[in-house]
């Protein structure tokens, strides 16, 4: 059974395999200088099974090694080599190998060896050595080497393992061929619709039918730019000047006037510097000095860096290429007078409210911020600061969800523990909904029986209970009570968290006016096997980090428990597997969803 393997350089990889004996080692030796005379530029990489040595005992390289130095290099003006310690129990990562060479000075990579890998390879085979063949079990053998006495089908190509030359032709032939591969682009996990069976739904689909019943707020409030941080913009912001308001130099330097023929010098008129002006209109041949974000003078339509001008009694002679319009900043280039330069919906963070200072405005429309009630409910219970009564927890979901919703920019009510009784939840519920936008509660949407607020809900609200096709998270409860939307989230703290920032955040953020906010979804490459089944989404949460190869990297945190909160502390992001894959192996790409902000 082949191993997968997937080139990481930008030109081929070609293999050649066979068993012991049959002569590749030989071969190669012979077809290297005919793939050079060709004009190919090679590199060669062989699998060795035994505790090889490259170096001579003795030697100031070999003892430095010897010695305990992991890495050893040795240089001449000819030549250079690496030799690095690094025991394995298992073979050495071909992918890992081939990122030691240097891509850049060669044309194709010869490799002998790693048969089991699912890279393109010529077999080897002599009849006479009684060995089975290894194309019948490896799809990726392009071609078999063999003597005459050899009986291949049809269809296998066959090449003379005798003739060089025709060896040679085909390897030419496969690297002119050649393309690097691209890269499959999986869809948005969480783009795949799915199909429903009764109340069960995809993740998709959860997300659509929350956000077919949000009306987003139209009350709004006008308020000092200090005062707008993370409040959502209510109307558009329409700039009333010019961004730059002049044309203006973007740098110190000298502003001049490019016609040609162009002097050898500029007679140096003034200075200008930043807030002020130069009111005579400039003339060919002249110039002044200018500061930059000073306003160009009249006739100026260039400006040349300060390093590359000579000034010599009242004279300018400038050096480098000189052309109309360069490093000059014209007036509107930012954003013109009149336009938006800002849309409602706009979340207002440092850069907005510095945008909209350099404007001119002290004040902005903002939307009503949405106010959001949260309880708990379940004997079972226990507030933070009080005793831990026996087969009881502690009470986190409350604060994990008040702290998402605040840093949403929500206003949040906090109704505490609401005890099991359908007196108790009636009089929240409805309380609730009286004040609130949003209602949310934690527990009690599952098949327990003694959870009675599936009862009050079906009493004064319209709930619809849903099993989502995800892992941690199946069960949730979304509707309305009165005006109120309302959340039903899981009870264990993990599944909470996620199901918060999937449909509760979206829907959050349309109600406050981010009409298209979309989750940002990164790609990734997996650094070991993530697991999920077909027809469910998994959300297991991982850390995300930059590798060497300039792309994300991202490993889980561990256990994946759905009470398991620790999880959440110690991961930057959620890794996603759609319903359409079973695993993600590692070395493959998938999915990451980052926390953000929001945790």
């Amino acid at each position: 059974m082949s191993t997968v393997f997937h080139n990481p350089l930008p030109i081929p990889v070609l293999g050649f395999c066979a068993y012991s004996g049959t002569g590749k080692t030989t071969l190669l030796k012979q077809l290297i200088p005919v793939l050079k005379q060709r004009g190919l530029r090679l590199a060669v990489l062989k699998h060795a099974h035994h505790n090889f040595d490259v170096d001579i005992p003795g030697k100031d390289s070999y003892e430095m090694r010897k010695a305990g130095a992991r890495q050893m290099l040795v240089a001449s003006h000819v030549r250079w080599a690496l030799m690095t310690e690094d025991p394995q129990d298992t073979d050495p990562d071909l992918e890992h190998l081939l990122q030691q060479l240097e891509a850049d000075k060669a044309d194709l990579v010869l490799v002998e060896g790693f048969k089991k890998l699912a890279l393109p390879k010529i077999e080897l085979h002599r009849a006479a050595l009684g060995k089975p063949f290894i194309y019948t079990e490896d799809p990726n053998i392009l071609a078999v080497a063999c003597c005459d006495e050899t009986n291949l089908p049809a269809q296998i190509q066959r090449l003379d393992i005798n003739n060089v030359e025709q060896i040679a032709d085909f390897v030419l032939q496969y690297a002119a061929n050649w393309h690097p591969e691209v890269p499959s682009v999986k869809p948005l996990p969480l783009d795949t619709v799915g199909s429903a069976t009764g109340d069960s739904l995809s993740v998709r689909q959860g997300i659509d039918k929350i956000l077919a019943q949000v009306q987003p707020i139209t009350s709004a409030a006008t308020l000092p730019l200090d005062d707008s941080d993370n409040r959502i913009l209510a109307h558009d912001a329409i700039s009333p000047v010019n961004v730059p308001q002049q044309t203006n130099s973007a740098m110190d330097g000298y502003a001049f006037v490019y016609s040609e023929p162009l002097p050898e010098r500029f007679v140096v008129k003034g200075e200008v510097l930043a807030g002020h002006s130069y009111d005579a209109q400039l003339q060919p041949g002249e110039a002044v000095r200018i500061m930059t974000g000073a306003p160009l003078p009249s006739g100026a339509n260039a400006v040349q860096p300060r390093e590359l001008a000579t000034e010599t009694e009242g004279y300018v002679s400038f050096s480098g290429k000189l052309k109309t319009g360069q490093n000059v900043r014209l007036a509107g280039e930012d954003i013109a007078q009149g336009a938006v330069a800002l849309a409602a919906g706009s979340r207002l963070g440092a850069a907005e409210q510095g945008l909209l200072a350099s404007l001119g405005f002290a004040e902005v429309s903002t939307v009503r911020r949405p106010v959001v009630a949260v309880f708990s409910s379940g004997d079972e219970v226990c507030q933070p600061g009080t005793e831990l009564k026996p087969n009881c927890i502690y009470d986190s979901n409350r604060f994990t969800i008040k702290a998402m919703a605040k840093r949403l920019g929500c206003d949040v009510i906090d109704l505490g523990i609401i005890e099991d009784s359908e007196a108790a939840l009636t009089a929240a519920l409805a309380g609730a909904a009286a004040k609130a936008d949003v209602v949310i509660s934690s527990g009690g949407v599952s098949v327990g029986n003694a959870d009675y607020i599936k009862k009050v809900l079906a009493a004064i609200g319209e709930i619809h209970f849903w099993r989502i096709n995800m892992r941690p998270g199946r069960p949730l409860a979304f509707g309305k009570v009165k005006d109120a939307l309302f959340f039903g989230l899981p009870g264990n703290p993990v599944a909470t968290m996620v199901v918060f920032l999937l449909f509760v955040q979206p829907a959050l953020r349309k109600l406050a006016g981010e009409l298209d906010w979309q989750p940002q979804l990164l790609p990734a490459i997996a650094d070991e096997v993530f697991k999920s089944r077909q027809g469910r989404t998994e959300f297991s949460r991982a850390i995300a980090s930059m590798g060497a190869d300039g792309q994300l990297h991202v490993t889980a945190t561990g256990s994946q428990g759905s009470g398991m909160l620790s999880s959440m502390v110690k991961g930057n992001c959620l890794a996603v597997i759609g319903d359409q894959d079973e695993r993600v192996d590692a070395g493959q790409p998938l999915y990451i969803l980052p926390f953000g902000a929001l945790l």
